[in-house]
């Protein structure tokens, strides 16, 4: 009769320990990542306050010791005074208004556009070989770089509206208001008469920074009811649709 030697029973042992092992290990409660209670909204809305204002204030404070060249970023108060003559003496609420409609006009008609494009897409395999190519090229090509060729073409009277909503990113929504408001304010930069991008561009000219901080600060309230807007509208569309 053989005996076996040490490794064959350190073999045998390793393999009845392993289920042991195993069972060990199922049994062992696995490690998880801290929970954290989430904040109540008031407290959220809080904390976003509270940092607001005391970067405004710290702004403030540095403007007047001179840490920050008031001449280059203005400061608070200035930009508050600035604010009241916009919206009391200037031309706020036809700057706002003419914004307002060139963004809804870039977004209706590149949503609608848009959407019978990607549509066409589906319908025919065969078309969409054929029509992607093009599609690309015109991705790839700088809209502000056509801005002076629009101009040339259609004059300065606004006649013509064109969105920056491009079909690959037409079923979004939200997306697309943000677009068409970056479209409204470039054409506004280019050519016209009125508008946020005019202020904001007429500003700069000038060196009224402050004026250019009223005319971001009026553009992003407006640029956030738009998102607010179209966030409702676009929970309202899919509203008793199974995603």
């Amino acid at each position: 009769m053989t005996m076996p030697d040490a490794s064959s029973v350190d073999g045998i042992a390793d393999v009845g320990m392993a289920p042991a092992a195993s069972a060990a290990r199922a049994l062992r409660p696995a490690r998880r990542l801290p929970t954290q209670r989430d904040w109540p909204f008031w407290a959220i809305l809080a904390a976003q306050t509270g940092i607001l204002i005391a970067a405004i204030a710290l702004w403030e404070l540095a403007a007047r010791t001179g840490a920050l060249d008031a001449f280059f970023w203005s400061q608070p108060s200035a930009i508050a005074k600035t604010l009241t003559i916009f919206f009391a003496a200037g031309d706020a609420w036809t700057d706002i208004g003419f914004t307002f409609r060139s963004t809804i006009f870039g977004f209706l008609i590149g949503t609608v556009t848009g959407s019978v494009l990607g549509l066409s897409f589906w319908w025919s395999r065969n078309y969409a070989a054929i029509v992607l190519p093009y599609v690309i090229c015109f991705e790839s090509l700088p809209k502000l770089a056509l801005a002076p060729l629009i101009v040339l073409v259609f004059g300065l009277g606004r006649k013509l509206v064109i969105p920056v909503c491009l079909p690959w990113m037409i079923s979004v929504l939200r997306v697309n208001i943000g677009l068409a408001l970056t479209g409204a304010i470039v054409g506004e930069f280019i050519a016209s008469e009125h508008g946020l991008g005019r202020a904001i561009l007429y500003a700069g000219q000038t060196y009224d920074i402050a004026l250019v901080w009223v005319a971001v600060l009026v553009l992003s309230s407006l640029a956030v009811v738009m998102y607010v807007a179209v966030s409702w509208l676009e929970r309202l569309l899919r509203k008793g649709v199974r995603q």
